[in-house]
C-alpha cells in the first residue's frame, strides 16, 4: 500500500505481495524439453528414410522403374528430402546470430531447390509423353539439360532473394519481455516481414505451378504416369502451409517454431511418401511389374 512504488525491470516481474522483484526464466525451444526432442528425434530419423531410398535407388538404377522417371532428378529430390528433414535441427536450441540467419534461409533455399526438382520432372513427363507423338519438335527438349536448367534458376531466384533479404534487413536473435508476464522468449527477429513473406510466396508459387502441371498431365496414358503421384505431393505440400500460415501467426514463442518445424516434416513427408513409396513398393515387392513392356502399356496388367 505505498503511494511511491517503484517498477521492476523488464527482465523481472513482482511477486504476489508486490515487494519484491523476481528473475523471470528464460524460454525458447529446447533439445532438453520433451517438445525440443521429440521433433529432433523425428527429424533425424526422418532423414534416414530418403537416404535409404536413394540408396535403393542408386542399387536398381538400370531397372526401367528408375530410368524411366529421370533417376537423376530422382537422386537430387531425394538428396533435397535429406535436407529438407535435417534443417529442422537448426529451429531447435537457443537462437543466436548465425542460427538465426541460417533458419530461414537455409529452409527457403533447400525447399525451392526441393520443389523446383518437382516441377522439373512434372515438365519432363509432359514433354516426354508429347514428344512421342509423330513430326514433334519436342524431342529436343528431352534430356538432363533442359531440366538441371529448370532447377538451377528456380533455386537461383529464391537465393537472389534470401541475399537481399540479408543485406537489407537480417534475422537476428532478440529477448521479448512483453510477451509473457513471468517469462523471457528468446527468439529469431524475422528482420524484414517483407522478404521472409516473399520467400514463402516464391516458394508456394512453384509449388503452385507443380501442382497445376502435374494436374492437368494426370490423365496422360501410362502404366505408371509420374504426374498423377506428383499432383498427391503438392496436393499435400499446398495444404500443409496454407494450414501453416494461421497456426504461425497466432503462436508465440517457442510454440511458434514448433509449428513451423512440424510443417517442414509434415511437407517434406507428404513429397517423400506420394512420390517415391510407389516406386520403391515396385522395385523391392513387385519386380515382375518392373518392366519396359509394363510401363509402356504392353504388358499384362491382370496382375
Amino acid at each position: 500500500d505505498s503511494s511511491d512504488c517503484l517498477e521492476c525491470p523488464d527482465d523481472h516481474y513482482s511477486n504476489d505481495e508486490r515487494d519484491k522483484c523476481i528473475p523471470k526464466s528464460i524460454e525458447f525451444l529446447s533439445y532438453k524439453e520433451p517438445l525440443g526432442s521429440i521433433l529432433s528425434s523425428t527429424s533425424i530419423f526422418s532423414s534416414i528414410i530418403p537416404a535409404a531410398i536413394l540408396c535403393i535407388f542408386i542399387r536398381y538404377r538400370d531397372t526401367p522403374i528408375v530410368k524411366a522417371n529421370n533417376r537423376e532428378l530422382s537422386y537430387l529430390l531425394l538428396l533435397a528430402l535429406v535436407l529438407c528433414f535435417l534443417c529442422c535441427l537448426i529451429f531447435i536450441g537457443q537462437p543466436t546470430a548465425v542460427t538465426c540467419i541460417l533458419r530461414q534461409t537455409a529452409f527457403g533455399i533447400i525447399f525451392a531447390f526441393s520443389v523446383a526438382c518437382v516441377l522439373a520432372k512434372t515438365i519432363m513427363v509432359v514433354i516426354a509423353f508429347n514428344a512421342t507423338k509423330p513430326n514433334s519438335n519436342l524431342k529436343k527438349w528431352v534430356g538432363h539439360k533442359l531440366s538441371n536448367t529448370i532447377v538451377f534458376l528456380c533455386t537461383l531466384l529464391q537465393i537472389i532473394i534470401c541475399i537481399a533479404w540479408l543485406a537489407s534487413f537480417p534475422p537476428f536473435p532478440e529477448q521479448n519481455v512483453k510477451s509473457q508476464t513471468r517469462k523471457i522468449i528468446t527468439e529469431c527477429n524475422e528482420g524484414s516481414t517483407v522478404a521472409f513473406w516473399c520467400m514463402l510466396g516464391y516458394m508456394g508459387l512453384l509449388a503452385t505451378v507443380s501442382f497445376i502441371v502435374a494436374f492437368l498431365a494426370r490423365n496422360l496414358p501410362d502404366s505408371f504416369n509420374e504426374a498423377k503421384f506428383i499432383t498427391f505431393s503438392m496436393l499435400v505440400f499446398v495444404t500443409v502451409w496454407l494450414s501453416f500460415i494461421p497456426a504461425y501467426l497466432s503462436t508465440k514463442g517457442k510454440y511458434m517454431v514448433a509449428v513451423e518445424i512440424f510443417a517442414i516434416l509434415a511437407s517434406s513427408a507428404g513429397l517423400l511418401v506420394c512420390i517415391f513409396f510407389p516406386k520403391c513398393y515396385i522395385i523391392l515387392f513387385r519386380p515382375d511389374i518392373n518392366t519396359r513392356e509394363y510401363l509402356m502399356g504392353k504388358g499384362n496388367k491382370k496382375n
